[in-house]
């Protein structure tokens, strides 16, 4: 009698090892990895050998010894099938700031693709799932330094397009003072050296000899750096410029989206915006800036001078063109003009990538600026090295030199250079409140992380849980 059952059970049992074992073959022919083909011998012990008793806890008479070991088992299965889906399939991402404003909004959760570009294999393959580089609570590494594998990513479904919204790592996150991480340390170094009149060189050491001002500074493979997420306005081989505000693709004007907003200084004749009707034109409260009475801005720009009988309030507001069109409207509104890039000596954009005293661009007047493309040459002279030296030393892993004018790579003289890696030019919507591609440069394709799809949460930081938090409408709105 029990003969055609243990038959059907060993059917099944071959049936779900051989089930596996194709899943596996094809993860590790679409992966290009050989690593998965280890999964195989656990399976068949699993299912058919039997060697280790990996279920040996069912058969304890203790009830909460087999209670414990299930959860423990439900968990390791859940954590194991979090690190593959995360790793290879989607990842969850919150937008912490304003720099995708209004296209997404801070407290959106999104969706994020790694299948549409191809994800990557992962530089550090032993890591602690749904941590990117420090483990909550414990405040210590989620990753092991060793094995450390080298860019490869699996073919996508896609490749990154003009106006494309991507999820990447942030390039200048390789070298971070625990305590300070914003500014990045190149920043961070340029600004001491300029203040002080040294080196930028002295500036790093300054920093790492300090580390009860800035904490101990640590060096972060690519994908353990913080994720960011900005538009791609720029692509490989494009070349590119800012002038007034208005960015130039290969010579064309590129037009700004809908959602593209600026910062404006706007004074009223008088009066006081309420917060409602600010709410109601779309400016968050961290957004809502009443600029003080002696505030530069009114001595450099042509409004009129603050007086006690006439105070005149200035705002510091980012607009979209059709939020600007409706304010230039309201019988309130004496004055509205755009921020400017300079006032006085001061550039009110902060420095510009390359971190070089002999370029001065400026955020709202930028370039022209080519963008590296894999396989593409230039000549090298002291100009192009201020452009492009991270790029050679940092992301390609070179040694760069400039002796008496002349550049030299890995210690030979060099007239030119070739590209290894695409490289992608980001910029966030919220135009003057987006540190991004004119602050610390190119991003190179092993930096890239995924494509978001859906808001799949909104929650609004302004507003309380019975009291609008959930932003219901944008449920599964497309990240566009």
């Amino acid at each position: 009698m029990n003969a055609p059952s243990n038959q059907s059970g060993k059917r099944k049992k071959w049936l779900r090892f051989g089930l596996w074992t194709i899943l596996t073959l094809l993860f590790s022919l679409w992966t290009q990895s050989a690593w998965w083909l280890l999964a195989i011998p656990f399976f068949l012990d699993v299912y058919i050998t039997r060697f280790i008793p990996w279920g040996f806890w069912k058969t304890s008479k203790n009830a909460t010894f087999r209670s414990i070991m299930d959860w423990a088992d439900a968990i390791v299965f859940a954590l194991a099938a979090v690190y593959v889906i995360n790793l290879y399939f989607f990842q969850n991402y919150q937008i912490p700031s304003s720099s995708l404003e209004k296209s997404l909004l801070v407290g959106d959760f999104l969706f994020v693709s790694k299948v549409h570009y191809g994800p990557r294999v992962p530089n550090t393959p032993i890591a602690f799932p749904l941590a990117q580089h420090t483990i909550p609570f414990l405040n210590v590494k989620s990753y092991l330094d060793k094995p450390h594998w080298d860019y490869k990513r699996v073919r996508g479904l896609d490749t990154i397009k003009h106006n494309d919204i991507v999820v990447f790592n942030f390039p200048a996150g390789d070298t971070v003072p625990v305590n300070m991480s914003n500014p990045d340390y190149y920043t961070l170094s340029y600004y001491l050296a300029t203040n002080h009149g040294i080196s930028v060189e002295q500036a790093g050491t300054y920093i790492r000899t300090h580390p009860e001002t800035y904490g101990k500074v640590v060096y972060r493979p690519v994908d353990r750096r913080e994720n960011y997420v900005k538009r791609c306005i720029g692509l490989p081989g494009d070349s590119l410029q800012i002038i007034q505000n208005q960015v130039y693709i290969n010579g064309q004007k590129l037009e700004d989206r809908p959602g593209v907003q600026y910062n404006y200084l706007v004074q009223t004749k008088g009066g006081y915006f309420g917060e409602k009707q600010l709410k109601d034109w779309g400016i968050s409260k961290e957004d809502q800036t009443l600029l003080p009475p002696d505030h530069f801005y009114s001595h450099y720009l042509p409004f009129r001078t603050p007086t006690s009988s006439n105070p005149a309030p200035i705002y510091h507001l980012p607009l979209t063109h059709e939020m600007f069109l409706k304010m230039q409207q309201n019988p309130m509104v004496d004055t509205i003009m755009i921020e400017p890039d300079v006032v006085g000596n001061f550039n009110t954009g902060g420095p510009t990538y390359p971190l070089n005293d002999s370029i001065q661009w400026t955020r709202d007047n930028y370039g022209p600026i080519w963008i590296p493309r894999k396989g593409s040459s230039i000549e090298l002279n002291e100009h192009n090295l201020a452009l492009y030296e991270r790029v050679i030393r940092n992301y390609e892993q070179n040694e760069v030199a400039l002796l008496d004018g002349l550049v030299y790579i890995n210690g030979a003289l060099a007239t030119q250079y070739t590209f290894k890696m695409d490289y992608y030019w980001m910029m966030g919507d919220n135009r003057h409140n987006s540190a991004d591609s004119r602050a610390w440069g190119f991003v190179p394709e092993d930096h890239v992380v995924g494509k978001p799809l859906r808001v799949w949460l909104s929650l609004d930081k302004d507003k309380g849980w019975f009291n609008g938090k959930i932003r219901w409408k944008r449920f599964f709105k497309k990240a566009d």
